[in-house]
């Protein structure tokens, strides 16, 4: 995938369809995506500390939407945090802005990443594929839909080792053919 190509919020889009949705790499993706419920926003920040300030605003502005029309917010910030390292170290900020706005239990921050990487994995372990994504990207996510899903899928175990059969079947080239045309 070559997301310079690409605007982002295109990029993502094409992303969340072939990867996300296309391969059920997570299987409530579809539902809130076919009802147009995902917000995409595009965060012009330079800095972690502009981030941070614009993670608060998008976290206010999900928790106080209908759920019926906005269920989960992408905000994709190709300026900043584009190591993966700096990125990852942010989480912990990304974490503290929801404790500060009172929001434990009500929404959470998941993470996506061009350079992902699980803790004790290599950098081309094909796993890591499956939080990849064209540019860095926070996905904030209602506890209400996640305990929906988990009365589907009570054991989300199943999930990840779906996705890294499927992963380890596709292979590298495999995830390029994705997004080569």
């Amino acid at each position: 995938m070559d997301p310079i190509s690409e605007e982002p919020i295109a990029a993502t889009r094409r992303w969340l369809e072939r990867a996300v949705i296309g391969l059920n790499l997570c299987p409530f993706a579809k539902a809130v995506y076919v009802k147009q419920q995902v917000r995409f926003v595009l965060s012009d920040a330079t800095t972690p500390e502009a981030l941070l300030e614009q993670l608060a605003e998008e976290l206010v502005y999900l928790r106080d939407a209908d759920p019926e029309q906005i269920d989960t917010t992408l905000i994709i910030h190709p300026d900043v945090l584009t190591d993966f390292l700096d990125y990852n170290d942010f989480l912990d900020n990304a974490d503290a802005a929801v404790e500060a706005l009172d929001l434990q239990g009500v929404l959470q921050v998941a993470s996506f990443h061009p350079d992902y990487r699980f803790a004790g994995t290599a950098d081309d372990d094909i796993g890591n594929y499956s939080n990849r994504s064209p540019y860095p990207t926070l996905h904030l996510l209602r506890e209400a839909s996640i305990d929906r899903a988990v009365e589907v899928f009570p054991d989300p175990d199943v999930i990840v080792e779906r996705n890294l059969r499927t992963l380890d079947e596709l292979g590298t080239e495999g995830w390029s053919k994705l997004f080569s045309d």
